[in-house]
């Protein structure tokens, strides 16, 4: 096992968190596919803005409540208020899975139980992403991060394919039973943390004006601001493939449940891929997080233009690669350069607007499926990806350090470096000629590109202090013209037989 991809597994009650947490993402992926479909084909004829609506009513309530939630996460014990909102969706997927099963499930039923698993989400969300960093401790939550985002595409992978499975053999009914018995997992991790390891934050005291404190707070930080309308884009128009992926499936490939459901698993080896890779980074960058959100413009309008079943899947594991890039480089990015009194509050915020857009976009996709097809519907999705990559790049341009080039050399400098302190990289003394290149056009030895920034010449810099900065490089030492690195000669021990050497 490499060590330092999994590096949060050290601490005992991440690894707790994680198992459950595996056991009811699979759940949960099994769910949505179900409720798509039920949506689709049993209660209406084909209708993709129905889908639409249903996805929407369920990420509405964060857009409304979710900078409350952020409230009262920082003010109450997560691991508590986890095991709240964790108890009520199970119960509300026990209550869908009666209704179908009995035979008196309506559409109206769908949205009304769609809305208030949006409502015990809006509560979960924020109090679940700070967790984290007290599961793990703030050096290892770039890598809890990385690792929560691989355990939740591995339960994608196999979720949305066994549910096609399911609802062939016995019914969306009953895979919405087997959600509700997944939260058990859940529930059990959470009740037995070990409570005395938990890096905990002091709560947040009672006072006025705590929402209206979190918002301001954002309002002079420019990095997150950025992150949060790039996020914003990217969540309402282009993340909404649990509704273009059963469109595509039913509408332009003309395929079945099963179908539908092996496309999410496709799309998650893609995710999976994208998460196992964070995860053997130490901390992501802005430059990362630029250049994914226009690979996934890109990725996304390609996928739009495949001829068959087959190619399109295939587009989806490049599509999910680079859309778990953003959503990871966001979410770390965000969580490091955030101070920890307002880290529940900045969370209910992103989330807010990586998936309080969904009830905006995914009937706007629905709608616009309607009128001009599918693949036109996709297509804008991509734009609005490629949209949030631009203002990233102009962000960039305008306050980062240099020029675009430059900071990508930076950034892939940095990289370098730290793959050869951990070796996993070779490292080859260059001549004098590359240092002397390599010194002019970057900054001073033992000085990052981010620390750069926090000198004062970037305002997109993260707080002073912060995991964020980036990794520093190495001091190198250069060898003179013409000369070569004194190599220390080797002395072997005297064959077994053979007289020492004289002195």
């Amino acid at each position: 096992m490499n060590s330092r991809m999994f590096r949060a597994l050290q601490h005992p009650n991440y690894r707790l968190w994680a198992a459950g947490a595996l056991v009811s993402n699979v759940g949960t992926w099994m769910q949505r596919v179900a409720q798509d479909w039920l949506v689709l084909t049993q209660l209406t004829d084909h209708d993709g803005a129905a889908v639409g609506i249903t996805t929407g009513l369920q990420f509405l309530p964060i857009l409304v409540l979710g900078p409350y939630a952020g409230v009262l996460g920082d003010r109450l014990d997560k691991r508590k208020l986890l095991i709240a909102t964790q108890s009520a969706m199970g119960l509300l997927a026990l209550l869908q899975g009666i209704l179908v099963l009995t035979g008196v499930a309506q559409l109206w039923q769908i949205y009304a139980i769609a809305l208030a698993l949006g409502i015990a989400s809006a509560f979960d969300a924020p109090p679940r992403q700070a967790f984290v960093s007290e599961l793990v401790g703030r050096a290892d939550v770039p890598n809890a991060v990385a690792l929560n985002s691989a355990s939740f595409n591995l339960a994608r992978m196999a979720g949305p394919g066994v549910a096609g499975l399911l609802i062939g053999l016995i019914g969306t009914g009953w895979v919405f039973m087997l959600n509700a018995l997944t939260f058990a997992g859940v529930l059990f991790s959470l009740t037995r943390l070990n409570v005395g390891l938990l890096h905990r934050t002091p709560p947040l005291p009672r006072g006025k004006g705590q929402i209206l404190a979190g918002i301001t707070y954002v309002r002079t930080q420019p990095r997150i601001l950025l992150i949060l309308i790039m996020a914003a884009l990217v969540g309402t128009f282009t993340l909404n493939f649990q509704v273009t992926n059963a469109l595509m499936a039913a509408d332009v490939f003309h395929t079945g449940a099963d179908a539908y459901g092996l496309l999410g698993s496709v799309q998650a080896i893609g995710t999976f891929g994208g998460a196992l890779l964070a995860a053997r980074r130490k901390q992501p960058r802005l430059s990362l997080l630029v250049a994914s959100a226009v690979g996934l413009g890109v990725a996304t309008m390609v996928s739009a233009a495949m001829p068959s079943y087959l190619t399109y899947a295939v587009m989806l594991v490049f599509v999910g690669v680079t859309a778990l890039t953003f959503l990871n480089s966001a979410n770390t990015i965000v969580q490091l350069s955030t101070d920890a009194q307002y880290r529940g509050r900045v969370l209910a915020l992103y989330m807010a607007v990586i998936q309080g857009g969904t009830p905006i976009g995914a009937p706007l996709v629905g709608w616009l499926a309607n009128a001009v097809g599918t693949r036109w519907a996709l297509l804008a999705g991509g734009l609005a990806a490629l949209a949030a990559g631009a203002i990233g790049i102009w962000a960039l341009a305008r306050w980062g350090d240099g020029t675009i080039r430059e900071q990508l050399r930076a950034a892939w400098a940095a990289r370098r470096a730290e793959q050869a302190a951990t070796g996993t990289l070779p490292v080859i003394a260059p001549n004098a000629a590359a240092h002397a290149q390599t010194d002019a056009s970057h900054p001073t030895a033992g000085e990052s590109p981010a620390a750069a920034h926090d000198a004062g010449r970037s305002p997109l810099a993260g707080p002073s202090g912060s995991a964020a900065r980036g990794t520093v490089r190495p001091a190198r030492t250069p060898v003179p013209t013409g000369q070569h690195p004194t190599v220390a000669p080797r002395l072997d021990p005297p064959r077994r037989g053979t007289p020492a050497p004289r002195r």
